[in-house]
């Protein structure tokens, strides 16, 4: 039996609007259970979108450019019911089919009003009451989100001069384009040069991951007090240690990493140091401590940096953390990431493992209020008091918000980090 089903945008983690970039099928076209048929994007990363369903495309309601949410309409399948995801939801299933056996008949479909309308209707200021920015509450949170005072934003583009979330966006671009603070103080613009008067050029536009976390680096670069802290750990044991472990895994075993072992250190750290475990209010009154232990790990991809998260790292082991790890890492160089695998992180490290370098100054990812970074360990001569020893030094650099912690607080725990890296049974105590 035939049956009519309906693809729609599956659970990304609470975010609107998410771009859609390019569409990979058309009317006509036949699809395969979990076949990519869009791919869209957020500003953190490119999700492909499945069907859930084997058949022919009979409709499609979405094309490159438009945006969409959880739940918004991607196409409708004609399948069989043996070909159904158990993930389709059997009432849309049962609705199709009952929809079949009936004769067909004109269909006129009357849209509901759009919630965002229908609370304009609901929230006209009363009369005698101040003048608010007219706006719907979920642009106000989106606001606050972005740390932007709604009041400041004087007109909206929407009805009766309604403030939308493109409005919000505008304010902020606006800021960052001209180098002006919230606070009011001035930043003198960076001035346009025009390149093609030294010789050939080309110009090829940003992607968004790109274009958003650089907006998002300039922030936090202007609103948060920073300080760097750089030393070293003797990972020469934990080295051995780990060598010995791989040794006794299979070829097709995934192989444990030195950055496993970092982040559990991070964690017990952390667990000693609750401020590197919490995030300051928007209003700067107040300090959040988180009572999960999430970590976020900086990933190179080819559309840019994006930072998947780790979740309840304290509860897990070393070969657990391995393999999501790869995970992860996989997904994300494979731009399939959703946004839930991007948020809830409570600190991130940020290693570039291999490539070089003995320093660098990691930008902290707020509103967490420290970064580590990791660069590429390398054997150096060690004074023990008698004589010059090689050990296996590992340079680290830890960025703190300076308006949580404090320069002892970053100098002590750097220190109980390196303890734990240079005698890792000190994890099980």
């Amino acid at each position: 039996m035939a049956l009519l089903i309906e693809i729609k945008v599956p659970d990304v983690g609470n975010v609107e609007n998410i771009d859609v970039v390019d569409v990979l099928v058309k009317l006509g076209d036949e699809v395969k259970l979990e076949q990519t048929l869009a791919i869209l994007e957020t500003d953190k990363a490119s999700i492909d979108l499945p069907s859930s369903a084997t058949g022919t495309v009979q409709e499609l309601f979405i094309k490159p450019g438009d945006k969409v949410s959880e739940g918004t309409l991607i196409a409708k399948v004609l399948t069989s019911d043996e070909a159904v995801s158990p993930a389709q939801p059997a009432e849309s299933v049962q609705q199709a089919a009952a929809s079949e056996e009936k004769a067909p008949e004109p269909v006129i479909v009357i849209p509901e009003p759009e919630p965002a309308k229908m609370q304009e209707a609901e929230q006209q200021p009363s009369i005698g009451s101040a003048r608010a920015a007219h706006a719907t509450p979920a642009v106000r949170l989106f606001a606050r989100e972005l740390g932007v005072d709604i009041q400041k934003i004087t007109v909206g583009s929407g009805r009766k001069g309604r403030i939308l979330k493109d409005d919000v966006k505008n304010f902020v671009k606006k800021i960052i384009t001209e180098g002006v603070a919230q606070s009011g103080s001035g930043i003198p613009a960076m001035p346009s040069v025009d390149f093609s008067q030294f010789g050939a050029i080309e110009e090829q536009k940003l992607n968004k991951i790109k274009r958003l976390t650089g907006q998002n680096l300039s922030r936090v670069w202007l609103n948060l007090p920073m300080v760097t802290y750089h030393d070293e750990a003797d990972i020469t044991e934990m080295e051995a240690f780990r060598i010995g472990l791989n040794t006794e895994k299979s070829k097709d075993d995934v192989k444990i990493t030195g950055l496993v072992f970092i982040i559990k250190a991070l964690v017990s750290a952390m667990e000693q140091f609750p401020q590197f475990n919490a995030s300051l209010s928007a209003d700067g009154e107040k300090l959040i401590f988180k009572k999960y232990f999430n970590i976020g790990i900086a990933v190179d991809t080819p559309n840019g940096l994006v930072v998947p998260v780790l979740r309840d790292v304290n509860r897990k082991g070393i070969n657990e953390l391995t393999a999501e790890l790869a995970e992860k890492s996989n997904k994300a160089r494979q731009g399939k990431l959703m946004p839930s695998d991007m948020q809830g992180g409570c600190i991130t490290i940020s290693s570039l493992g291999g490539i070089g370098g003995t320093a660098f100054t990691p930008i902290v990812n707020a509103p967490e209020v420290a970064i580590l970074g990791v660069t590429r360990a390398k054997m150096q001569p060690v004074w023990d008091g008698k004589e010059f020893i090689p050990r296996l030094m590992l340079p680290l650099d830890l960025t703190y918000d300076h308006r949580v912690i404090d320069g002892v607080e970053g100098a002590r725990f750097m220190a109980v980090i390196k303890q734990y890296l240079g005698d890792i049974r000190r994890l099980l105590l």
